[in-house]
């Protein structure tokens, strides 16, 4: 961490770099920001909440469909940022110093700004099915830092698999696909029979969606068990994750 907060320029820089970049020549702008999280509501609405009929515990469908989604895309697109972004930097990795777990850092923090536009979103529907914000809407910036943990621990685990073996890349949509369903995104924890709960909970997004309704929307208490054994998991990933990048870095320069 000292060595990271020393070269914090550069991370800021490659955040900057990125947010213009992502942004540049396209006509709406930050607005896909909002835009895509908004269809996929809806689709959501329509096919889950209308047609099949999932519960979505005494919520309206659409708001809880979104309070899940904003975690979920922020989490799946920070993964995608993090696992391919040393291949990405390769002329930066083979030419100068620096710590390199500040490349996959900085895919997470790009992230942030999208998920900002989007939270928006979520305040405006809060609004139109009235629901206030409670004293839980505190405990949203650590469910946010759950997920960022959760797309930087798996993504460290990756990214140097992806530096070796190009496949890491291509299965990386997949990988979230599969997840994605694994995840209480377009169902609730409840819809899972409760003695399988405590495995589900490895899931580490299983806290924080939940736990993310719980904040915003000021939802029933979620299980406090499943929700440890998911933050307990993010912590092993984050840490494990770390050392095998540590280990792994010192072979990038010949593998890129």
């Amino acid at each position: 961490m000292p060595e990271i907060w020393a070269h914090r320029d550069l991370l800021y820089f490659l955040v900057w770099r990125d947010v213009k970049v992502r942004y540049k020549q396209t006509v709406l702008g930050a607005a896909w920001a909002i835009l895509q999280p908004v269809i996929t509501m809806l689709i959501f609405t329509v096919v889950f909440g209308e047609l099949a009929g999932i519960s979505s515990d005494g919520l309206p469908y659409p708001i809880f469909a979104f309070a899940a989604l904003l975690p979920w895309n922020y989490f799946a697109s920070s993964l995608g940022r993090v696992t391919t972004s040393v291949v990405v930097e390769v002329q930066l990795v083979s030419k100068i110093y620096f710590p390199r777990l500040i490349i996959p850092l900085s895919g997470v923090v790009t992230n942030i700004v999208d998920f900002a536009f989007a939270f928006l979103v979520l305040l405006a529907l809060m609004f139109w099915f009235g629901i206030a914000p409670t004293w839980k809407i505190l405990f949203l910036p650590v469910f946010v830092l759950l997920a960022a943990s959760t797309a930087l621990g798996v993504g460290l685990w990756l990214s140097p698999l992806n530096a070796r073996y190009r496949d890491i890349g291509y299965t990386i949509p997949f990988l979230i696909q599969c997840w994605f369903y694994a995840s209480p995104v377009v169902y609730p924890v409840t819809a899972v029979p409760e003695q399988w709960r405590l495995l589900y909970g490895l899931n580490p997004m299983v806290g924080v969606i939940e736990g993310f309704r719980w904040a915003a929307l000021d939802k029933n208490a979620p299980d406090f068990t499943v929700m440890a054994v998911s933050a307990l998991m993010v912590v092993a990933i984050l840490v494990g994750g770390t050392i095998f990048f540590k280990r792994m870095e010192r072979t990038f320069a010949d593998v890129l």
